[in-house]
């Protein structure tokens, strides 16, 4: 009977690590859908990015100019950057506009609610950068968005499903993050993740993010140096539940540098090398990708 009731158990027991690992592949399948759209919208129909000059640069698709556009008016315009601030001057007769409004000279808002330019498929705003200040360009019609194959992942593996340790900064403590222009930013962080991994204990630093409710990680580990970006991978994770945290590193994917040479990525800071293979989430071709 004690034998009988073992098996119920096991067979209930197994069933029900079944359902939770394909509950968990659906969400990682839907998680990997958004992404594509996120690269498709946000990242591949990236077309230029440009730092201005103190002063007057001109632009347009005249090869002459400061700032060439791929397309569009020959003489488009100039922009005037004074200090940190750009302002947008149209040559007569060329069409865009703010908003839905026509206009002929504007300045151009950085930030969390950058001023966006429209002009035919183009549209273009002021990004900062540490000192820099520069135009990003973007190409709505995008060939690159439209011929994107898609990303590449490691097989999906509930091992890689690890609940690490949590422990939380005091709010005071930051890390060097590096980015690829070279310019290294102390940033404030979350806190640690602490977990076992092949007989080590392994740590991972969360930096303040944009989203309260994620918490965000950039990583690297042995597998970059043949099989993923070379720069780290990003991994975001829900909020710590007491004094643990979920970290899928199904999960773990390419920052958009990947896939397009005008974003301007963090990259792993040293305290989040590990000295270990993490072979899950997205792989890079080093072939065909940007670096």
């Amino acid at each position: 009977m004690k034998t009988s009731l073992y098996f119920v158990l096991a067979l209930v027991c197994t069933a029900a690590a079944v359902d939770a690992a394909q509950h968990d592949r659906k969400a990682f399948d839907e998680w990997k859908q958004k992404l594509v759209r996120e690269r498709k919208e946000e990242w591949l129909p990236l077309a230029g990015l440009f730092w201005l000059k103190p002063g007057d640069n001109s632009f347009g698709t005249d090869p002459r100019s400061a700032v060439v556009f791929p397309k569009g008016p020959t003489k488009a315009g100039i922009f005037v950057l004074g200090g940190k601030t750009v302002t947008l001057k149209l040559e007569p007769g060329v069409h865009a506009i703010i908003a839905g409004k026509q206009i002929t000279s504007a300045q151009l808002e950085s930030g969390d609610h950058p001023t966006t330019v429209e002009m035919g498929s183009l549209r273009f705003k002021a990004i900062v950068r540490g000192e820099r200040v520069g135009i990003r360009l973007k190409d709505v019609d995008s060939e690159a968005a439209r011929n994107y194959a898609g990303p590449v992942f490691f097989p999906w593996s509930s091992q890689y499903r690890i609940t690490a340790k949590w422990i939380a900064s005091d709010g005071k403590r930051t890390v060097d993050v590096p980015n690829v222009l070279g310019d290294v930013i102390a940033t404030p962080i979350a806190g640690t993740a602490v977990f076992p991994w092949s007989g080590e204990e392994l740590r991972l630093t969360a930096i303040i993010d944009d989203d309260p409710k994620e918490l965000f990680f950039i990583f690297n580990d042995l597998t970059s140096k043949h099989q993923t970006y070379p720069g780290g991978r990003f991994l975001k994770a829900a909020s710590p539940t007491g004094d643990s945290v979920v970290l899928d590193f199904n999960r773990a994917y390419s920052p958009p540098c990947s896939v397009t040479a005008y974003a301007t990525c963090p990259l792993a800071p040293k305290d989040n090398r590990l000295p270990v293979a993490i072979e899950a989430g997205e792989k890079y071709d080093r072939a065909a990708g940007h670096h």
